[in-house]
């Protein structure tokens, strides 16, 4: 027995929360970090990334909706500056924000919101979670919004607690970030503002006695910051009431039309009566169940247990079913049927910090679940701002039984985070929407070893950012098909067409056909979802390009 209280004792030494903490975070920074080139850029990141070399080489950007804020262009155009441009660098800073995120829930420790149990399983959550994973490792805008998000709500509760004005300004330019990053940011602003509004009226928190002189100082500082990025720090002010504008590099020509920053909603909301990428309002259910099924079940008890917070279920369930039984308005006296909820529910609960902060959590992961549900445009990467205060939520009032099951949760995070994050192939997944496939890495070998190709299809993304600079000089492009003697002129080494608008044949080249991109067909295995997800295999839909290579004369 000693000897066994004195090992428990060394483990305790050994393994202490900080350390435990460190390596979580660790654990974060490897999977995040670790071959981030992995795979081929995606559809947008390659866009992101282009855009982000033309930013830097040519000084061409000007804000359009379709594309989002400029704080991506900026800060990865510097990246590319400091370090040269590559997959690697443009998903570095993605991966970095995605890891800041863990130690901003130590600070949430630190204000005494959550315990050190919760505040580990969090860390936990957050750092091997598919969607955060495969995310942060992913050049789009919205791992620098979530970021920001969490922040700002941190600096925010940081202020109330202690009331300096230091955590008003963090607050402030993390809001700018975040504005500057993706249109829907103004919805998560007010889902967070509303909540606050609430609590401080019922006296839950108090605004510091110098909150007028620093929400002036803070507004002031965000439409500053948002001024000067959306204007392309000044290159660009008619971006502040609106122009539309065209853009030409290496060959490509994007027709841009903008009505200004402010005006953005009209854009997105005109995507949303479109449903462009639509899908059912339950449409991140099946992803969650996919992915995040630990999170997602762990925080649908936690929400229960604090609704129902207080009241015995047992005996609250138990007169229900005699209610029922004996379908009567006023059972006898004495009977457990005449125990009335009043009688059932303990005594209130002094409201404590903890309370505030998970009552915080189930206000935003709903709010922001029925924002997202509503929201013609379906996305999986949307799911990260739902997830974030999930992971909360989950760790709500964590027992012996809740700890077991997310240990155990957490052995599928990692098999689900392995599979689509580090697997070299085309993976059947619905969380890759639509990515550009590891065969392109065939075709660009043969179109590095032509002097002069032709491009002929109106799908070719991500060949403008592979062949960035000086490279595209050697590609003829058309958007899209033209005459066998058109596009053979001058015996091009490759002719690329899109499979659907090609030729059988070209005289003097050899055909074959690859993937450009994949996506997972709902259409071509709704017949077999429960093999489709334990084996995660069946058949994908693509965008195939036919690839023309003259062949050699001997």
């Amino acid at each position: 027995m000693q000897q066994a209280a004195g090992i428990s004792h060394t483990l305790k030494k050994i393994f202490t929360f900080e350390r435990i903490f460190l390596l979580i975070f660790i654990i974060a920074i490897l999977f995040r970090f670790w071959h981030l080139d992995l795979k081929l850029l995606h559809h947008d990141e390659a866009i992101h990334a282009w855009f982000s070399y033309e930013l830097l080489t040519e000084g061409a950007w000007m804000y359009d909706p379709s594309y989002h804020g400029p704080f991506l262009y900026f800060v990865t155009a510097g990246m590319y500056s400091a370090f040269g441009d590559s997959d690697l660098v443009a998903r570095l800073l993605p991966s970095l924000f995605g890891t800041l995120l863990i130690p901003l829930v130590y600070c949430i420790y630190r204000l005494e919101y959550i315990t050190k149990n919760q505040t580990l399983l969090v860390a936990l959550f957050l750092a091997i979670s598919p969607d955060m994973i495969y995310f942060s490792r992913f050049l789009r805008h919205d791992i620098f919004m979530l970021f920001f998000t969490f922040l700002m709500l941190v600096a925010f509760l940081y202020y109330l607690e202690r009331g300096q004005v230091r955590f008003a300004i963090i607050a402030a330019v993390s809001m700018a970030g975040a504005l500057s990053c993706k249109e829907e940011m103004p919805v998560f602003i007010l889902i967070l503002a509303s909540f606050f509004i609430i609590t401080i009226w019922r006296g839950s928190y108090r605004l510091p006695a110098s909150w007028k002189r620093d929400m002036v100082l803070g507004m002031v500082i965000v439409v500053a910051i948002m001024s000067v990025l959306y204007t392309g720090f000044g290159g660009h002010p008619e971006t502040l009431v609106g122009n539309d504008f065209q853009v030409t590099a290496q060959g490509v020509q994007f027709d841009i039309k903008t009505t200004g920053w402010y005006q953005a909603l009209d854009h997105w909301t005109d995507m949303h009566n479109q449903q462009r990428l639509g899908g059912p309002w339950y449409f991140y259910i099946p992803l969650y169940l996919l992915y995040e099924l630990p999170i997602f079940f762990l925080a649908l008890i936690g929400t229960v247990q604090f609704l129902f917070k207080g009241i015995d279920l047992r005996l609250f369930f138990m007169q229900l079913k005699l209610r029922f039984r004996y379908r009567k308005n006023e059972p006898a006296t004495g009977d457990l049927v005449a125990i009335s909820l009043r009688q059932l529910q303990t005594e209130k609960p002094v409201i404590t910090k903890p309370d505030e902060f998970f009552r915080l959590c189930i206000y935003w992961m709903i709010l922001t679940m029925a924002f997202y549900a509503y929201v013609g445009e379906k996305v999986p990467w949307l799911i990260i701002p739902q997830l974030l205060p999930m992971c909360f939520v989950a760790v709500y009032r964590l027992n012996w039984q809740k700890t077991v099951i997310a240990l155990v949760g957490c052995l599928f995070l990692l098999a689900m985070t392995w599979h689509v994050a580090f697997v070299p192939a085309d993976i059947n997944e619905p969380i890759v929407q639509v990515q550009n496939s590891e065969d392109m890495r065939l075709v660009m070998q043969l179109m590095d070893a032509s002097d002069h190709c032709v491009l002929a299809s109106k799908d070719y993304w991500p060949l403008p950012w592979y062949f960035r600079g000086e490279r595209w000089k050697k590609i003829t492009f058309y958007g899209g098909k033209e005459d066998p003697d058109t596009i053979t002129k001058n015996e091009p080494g490759v002719i690329i067409l899109h499979d659907g608008d090609s030729y059988p044949a070209l005289p003097g080249y050899d055909k074959k056909t690859y993937k450009l991109s994949y996506w997972f067909s709902l259409y071509d295995n709704e017949d077999r979802l429960l093999d489709y997800y334990l084996h995660r295999d069946g058949k994908m839909g693509s965008i195939n390009l036919d690839i023309f290579t003259r062949r050699n004369p001997a």
